[in-house]
């Protein structure tokens, strides 16, 4: 039987590749082809509002007239558990951030903070029957949902479990849903030669920001006359290479955290760097021992954010 929805997913991803600059044939494929409805549940749905006005009375959804999906194929976040203010995130931002990765088929992902699984079916999609998906989710209500939502497929695994601590050593790709107050050493001490990470580097504190700094998908944010206070931050992608760990930043970011790479003494340091600008001058990630001096955009020793190209210091 033909796919009633076929022409609106159609639409919905020519949408996305409008909005997000897409140039990945296999990911645009995807999200033509993957049933959105599928991992958000029953409808009606209910879609977070842009509207500040809703947003100041503490109306920050709407729901759907009906339970048709249809609504759903445009470019808009899905609450999956709206009374906490957690969301299928927007298209075209994970669109954005899955396109720089550079994704292949037959390649090996794991996905951090994979939700209720709408995105890790986007992933297996584009790696294909061939390649490997591990969803990984901490929270108790999400995770069940998850595992069923994606036992359809056999290249997914679902781990209900702790990101922050995971081991990444036999992945090609590592992307993380959740923000991480620095750069946890775990993470890029399991990459193997030649993967990419990819994760939110996010402050807690609230932030005064320009609005076009805070640009890129955004999760929940407060409009202060022309600036936006929200939990900022900025989303980077690090690929590990012989000479050292290459850093490109991709966006800007609204995000929850990460809870196990959350650090108060670093979190402090990021707001500070953050409000200071110049996150888009970072090149490279420094694990050497050196003085912080005017390379330096986010200086701790052993995990420096430098402006420096990669394998330009020795010792990188």
């Amino acid at each position: 039987m033909p796919d009633p929805l076929s022409g609106a997913r159609k639409r919905y991803a020519r949408k996305i590749r409008r909005k997000a600059c897409v140039r990945s044939r296999l990911l645009l494929r995807a999200f033509a082809e993957v049933p959105r409805e599928r991992y958000l549940g029953p409808g009606p749905w209910k879609i977070l509002s842009r509207r500040f006005s809703d947003q100041l009375r503490g109306r920050w959804y709407r729901p759907t007239p009906d339970a048709n999906p249809r609504h759903l194929y445009d470019d808009v976040l899905v609450g999956i558990l709206p009374e906490r203010l957690l969301n299928n995130g927007q298209p075209s931002g994970l669109a954005r951030w899955f396109d720089n990765l550079n994704l292949k088929r037959g390649e090996h992902i794991v996905h951090v903070g994979c939700g209720t699984g709408y995105y890790t079916a986007i992933l297996a999609h584009v790696v294909g029957p061939a390649g490997h998906v591990t969803a990984v989710e901490i929270d108790n209500e999400l995770a069940p949902r998850a595992k069923a939502n994606l036992a359809h497929l056999r290249q997914v695994e679902v781990i209900h479990g702790d990101g922050s601590t995971f081991d990444f050593g036999s992945a090609d790709v590592v992307f993380v849903n959740a923000g991480a107050s620095h750069v946890p050493p775990y993470w890029i001490d399991t990459m193997r030669s030649g993967a990419r990470l990819m994760f939110p580097l996010i402050t807690t504190h609230l932030v005064l920001l320009p609005t076009d700094f805070a640009r890129g998908a955004s999760g929940n944010t407060v409009r202060v006359g022309g600036w936006r206070a929200r939990m900022a931050g900025v989303m980077l992608l690090l690929e590990r290479e012989s000479s050292g760990y290459r850093v490109t930043p991709v966006s800007t970011v609204g995000i929850f955290p990460c809870l196990g790479a959350i650090d108060r003494e670093a979190d402090t340091q990021l707001s500070l760097a953050l409000s200071a600008g110049g996150y888009d001058s970072i090149q490279s990630l420094r694990r050497d021992v050196h003085t912080n001096d005017e390379s330096c955009w986010l200086h701790r020793d052993g995990l420096c954010l430098s402006k420096r190209e990669v394998g330009l210091v020795r010792g990188h």
